[in-house]
Parts: C-alpha cells; sequence; structure tokens
C-alpha cells in the first residue's frame, strides 16, 4: 500500500511540525475528564489530519480521539484509527515523549501504522508483508527470552499508584516512558525489549504500534484472555490492559500476570 503509507508518513510529519510548533508557544488546555487533559495543539493536529487523510482517502472510515465518534466508522472495512497527539500531559510539561499516531485498519486487523515524534524527529513506520522502519532503516524487535532479564516500558503513573508493586524482582526494570504509542514504536525498533500496561487503553492509543509490532516479529495481546487485538469495534476500550513482545515473553507476563491476579483474588474475603 505504497500510496497509503506514503501519504500517512507525510501526514505525520505535517502534524508533526504543527504540535512542535505549538510545544514551544502558548496553547490552551482543558479538560475532557478525570486526569485527561486536550489542548489547542491536539485540535489543531486532529483537523489537519481528518483533512488530508480522509480527503485522501475517501473510501476510509475514520476514528480519532478528538473526533466525535459515530456508529457510521463500523460499516467501513478501512479505517484510520488515529491519535493526533498521543502523550499530551508529556507534551504538557514540556516533555519530548509524544507522537502522533496514524493507523489503518483492515477488517480489524492493523495493516499500516506510523508514528513520528517531532521533538526527535524519530520517524517508526510499518505496512502489512514490508517490514517496520526507524528513520528509514529496517529493524526488529527483541529477541530476548527471559523475562527475568528483560526492562519493560511502561506507565510512571501506573508505578506512582503502586500497581507494579506485586511484579517486584520478577524481571530487570521497569522504564517510564510517557506515550503509549512512542512505547510500542521504542519497542518495535529493538530499543527495549517489551511493552505492559496495567491499565485500560483504547483503539488509537495502540493501533499504529501495535503494525510496528506485528511487522517487526513481535505482538500485542490483551491481559484478559491473552488473545490478540482487534480493531473497529463498538466499544473502542481494552480492559484490563495490554503486553507487548516478541512472543516467548508474552507467554511469560500473561503467566505472571495470571499467578498475580490470581493470588489477589484469593486474598479477598
Amino acid at each position: 500500500m505504497p500510496d497509503e503509507l506514503a501519504t500517512a508518513i507525510d501526514a505525520a510529519q505535517e502534524a508533526g511540525q504543527i504540535l512542535r510548533d505549538y510545544f514551544e508557544a502558548d496553547y490552551e488546555i482543558h479538560d475532557k475528564g478525570f486526569r485527561n487533559p486536550v489542548t489547542t495543539a491536539d485540535y489543531a493536529s486532529n483537523a489537519y489530519l481528518e483533512e488530508r487523510l480522509r480527503g485522501e482517502f475517501p473510501g476510509y472510515g475514520w476514528l480519532s480521539e478528538e473526533t466525535v465518534d459515530t456508529p457510521e466508522r463500523l460499516s467501513y472495512e478501512r479505517l484510520w484509527v488515529v491519535d493526533p497527539l498521543d502523550g499530551t500531559k508529556e507534551f504538557i510539561e514540556g516533555v519530548g515523549q509524544f507522537v502522533v499516531s496514524i493507523g489503518l485498519v483492515e477488517r480489524g486487523a492493523p495493516i499500516l501504522g506510523v508514528l513520528y515524534n517531532p521533538v526527535t524527529e524519530e520517524l517508526f513506520s510499518a505496512s502489512a508483508g514490508q517490514g517496520t522502519t526507524y528513520n528509514g532503516e529496517a529493524v526488529r524487535a527483541s529477541r530476548q527470552e527471559n523475562l527475568a532479564e528483560v526492562e519493560i516500558l511502561n506507565s510512571r503513573s501506573e508505578t506512582n499508584r503502586g500497581l507494579w508493586e506485586p511484579y517486584a524482582g520478577q524481571f530487570k526494570a521497569l522504564v517510564p516512558i510517557g506515550s503509549v504509542a512512542y512505547k510500542l514504536g521504542l519497542m518495535a525498533a529493538g530499543k527495549h525489549d517489551m511493552f505492559a500496561t496495567l491499565r485500560p487503553k483504547n483503539e488509537w492509543d495502540v493501533c499504529a504500534g501495535h503494525c510496528l509490532l506485528n511487522e517487526a516479529g513481535a505482538e500485542l495481546r490483551s491481559l484478559l484472555d491473552g488473545e490478540v487485538i482487534t480493531y473497529n469495534k463498538e466499544a473502542t476500550i481494552t480492559r484490563p490492559g495490554l503486553v507487548g513482545g516478541n512472543p516467548q515473553l508474552v507467554r511469560q507476563f500473561l503467566d505472571l500476570y495470571r499467578g498475580n491476579t490470581q493470588q489477589g483474588d484469593s486474598a479477598r474475603p
């Protein structure tokens, strides 16, 4: 899909420049909900991406964090799944760990993914059957197979809330990174061993990164049942969390998670 991929890469970089301009200037911050901020930068990036991608591919559906969702998208075979600024909290804090995230889904499966970090100028891209690239170079996910020796990309907030305390000593370290999509990109590029989140995530958080993982020899699965994540569902959120990595690491983490969950259940009165 050369046309879709080339367009998505160009659109991500253009939207990234919009974010960079706001990042270095003043912008407004609003609250969509508890601990869920949104900025004028999110909206500006979203407006550009929706006009560009829907304009060039009018036969494709649309799902974005910053566009009001409608049931109409469920009727589309192909769907853009977009987060115009993944890592808004980091953006507000002045931390360069945010990305533009563009995914394309066909019949529920991610077939294209592009991430762009406008601060570091890192570009991650993948399309089905074509592999994953990082700044234009082919990359592969980590082949580490021993969970005890890996560093897991995770969320600062999950660590601060003590959610990872039951897993202490089961792996080498937790590495906090802001944007969920950015975590997936770094993992797909082989820069870290695996990713896990113990909290629910939306389709736009992970769709593009999921394609990157698939094409880099890794996978993304639900903590609930170990199933592969699918897209363009009526409910866009995946609970209770996700794990990504090569198949060996994912299996080991799922076993660890289930063991801890069962122990927690048995401890309840």
